[in-house]
């Protein structure tokens, strides 16, 4: 539990320490301590890793051996700092299945998660890799792996700045986010996109997608929706089939890779655990492996055979926002490379796709500049909710789903996002005048079928918001006034969600104000889920 017993640092007398991830055999090691007549005064793991220590600090007399002999104990996913009450000017720390980095000050030496955690206080970092340890003076660093075997890992001077993470003049982070976000895709593009000949050019070493016959993508939480409203790009752009799933499941199904095809894994922080578990699967199995990350220094864009960066920049709240956006944008040029590739984009269907994500900077700012108003007015209503739906079709499915993600995870609403095509087989039943269903409609080949859905929702007593251009707005024809009506740009209807996210993202936003929630961090989230 959240409590302040519960609460970082543990340890008693002798040592004290920090840790991230689960042990997974803490139980036996705590009944072993016990047994040993060593008492605990917590609930949680973590405690039992200081008490084990501080067991074999007084036989051993070293707490760099003791510190040493207990990481051979434990069993799970951690990253660890210690500190020893006889020796303060030393840091003692470790990495399995966690990220974790050594940042080099003047003077001073400092342990974090990643390069943004240590960026107000230095650039010169050190990746420790899988089951390194280390032992840090104010300045040097001793690192060892996982056979104590002495080595040398390289230092880099990491992108991340203090100067980028603050909230400006915004409220909360996720504000900034969401406004930052024409500018940030622009940076993407550019990453990948030649505006001179209005086509994609991939950096160096990029996935032979004409040698494929399959794609698999996995991923997790708003990153796993993006790789889902890509497989619509894949398959239209390049006739590619696409196997996607949640990387959680994936790592453990038994899937039968075939030689010679590719794996698409795609995470804001480059550390997500079960993403990263699910990479490393598919590097054994043969796969060609890509990743769509924000951090290049990450673990999974070092083990990854070819880098996708998506150019965000520090993303600070933890629902998120425009590293969605971004990442939608390097999969979008990488869809139509793939298309490229196999012979089904001619060169003028690729002038005309890219000349259309070229527009999506000036789109999204006419959305953030026209919009807000009337969805902080709506947001009033939705406040007032216990259930939303949200109802898409096509590339509109996975971006409702998105949509009820962000809604539950910073207002606390219970949020489902559904096929329309799957209301009367159940969801249907969900629909009364308290409920109000989000429609997003852009005017693509699903459009009469989507309206048609909205239209049953509305006869049963529901309220309805939706999402259209101008003209879909006007050709909806609701006998029954709207609960809200929000208009969008034009845009190639393949790529509406890049235009689309950014309501779907103040809806929940300004609800959450509405709310009086922590929207930067919400309760019971983490930005970047390092364990299982």
């Amino acid at each position: 539990k959240v409590t302040k017993g519960n609460a970082h640092p543990h340890g008693g007398e002798a040592v004290a320490i920090v840790h991230n991830g689960i042990i997974e055999n803490f139980s036996e090691l705590k009944e072993t301590l016990r047994d040993a007549g060593v008492s605990f005064q917590t609930e949680t793991d973590s405690e039992v890793i200081a008490k084990l220590i501080e067991h074999h600090l007084t036989r051993l007399g070293s707490p760099e051996e003791a510190f040493r002999v207990t990481l051979g104990q434990l069993e799970g996913a951690f990253a660890i700092g210690m500190v020893a009450a006889d020796d303060p000017h030393r840091i003692y720390c470790a990495r399995q299945g966690s990220p974790l980095a050594i940042g080099h000050g003047e003077s001073e030496m400092f342990i974090g998660s990643d390069a943004m955690a240590l960026a107000p206080f230095t650039r010169r970092v050190t990746y420790l890799e899988e089951g390194d340890w280390a032992v840090l003076s104010l300045t040097s660093a001793r690192i060892f792996d996982a056979n104590n075997t002495p080595v040398e890992r390289p230092e880099t001077l990491s992108d991340a700045s203090a100067a980028l993470v603050g909230k400006g003049r915004h409220r909360h982070f996720m504000a900034k986010e969401i406004e930052e976000q024409s500018e940030v895709i622009a940076h993407t593009l550019s990453h990948f996109l030649d505006p001179a000949s209005e086509s994609v050019v991939m950096p160096e070493g990029q996935i032979a997608f004409d040698k494929i016959s399959m794609l698999t993508i996995s991923a997790c939480g708003t990153a796993y929706l993006a790789g889902l409203i890509s497989k619509y790009w894949f398959e239209t752009w390049a006739k590619l089939p696409v196997e996607i799933d949640i990387a959680s499941e994936l790592r453990y199904r038994d899937v039968p890779y075939a030689d010679g095809n590719a794996a698409l894994f795609v995470s804001q922080s480059g550390e997500t655990a079960d993403t990263l578990a699910a990479l490393r699967d598919a590097k054994a199995k043969g796969q060609t492996v890509g990743v769509v990350v924000n951090v290049l220094e990450s673990t999974m864009a070092r083990e990854a055979d070819v880098v996708f960066p998506i150019k965000a920049g520090p993303e600070i709240g933890v629902a998120s926002t425009k590293a969605f956006t971004c990442q939608l944008a390097a999969l979008a040029c990488l869809a139509l490379t793939a298309g490229r590739q196999r012979g089904h984009l001619t060169a003028e269907d690729e002038r005309r796709i890219v000349h259309s994500l070229f527009a999506l900077p000036r789109l999204i700012s006419e959305v953030l500049a026209d919009t807000a108003p009337s969805i902080e007015a709506i947001s009033h209503q939705l406040a007032e909710a216990s259930d939303v739906l949200y109802l898409g079709r096509g590339v509109s499915f996975p971006l409702a789903l998105e949509g009820a993600l962000k809604l539950k995870e910073i207002s606390y609403i219970h949020a489902e996002g559904y096929a329309a095509g799957e209301l009367k087989h159940g969801p249907i039943a969900l629909v009364d005048e308290h409920v109000p269903v989000i429609v997003i409609a852009p005017p693509d080949r699903h459009y009469e079928k989507i309206i048609s859905n909205m239209h049953e929702v509305i006869a049963r007593g529901g309220r309805c918001i939706l999402l259209s251009s101008k003209e879909g707005l006007e050709r909806a024809k609701a006998d029954d006034p709207l609960l809200g009506a929000i208009a969008l740009p034009e845009v190639d209807s393949l790529l509406a969600p890049l235009v689309y996210a950014v309501p779907i993202q103040l809806i929940a936003y300004h609800t959450a104000v509405q709310k009086g929630t922590d929207v930067d961090q919400p309760r019971n989230l983490a930005k970047s889920v390092t364990v299982e």
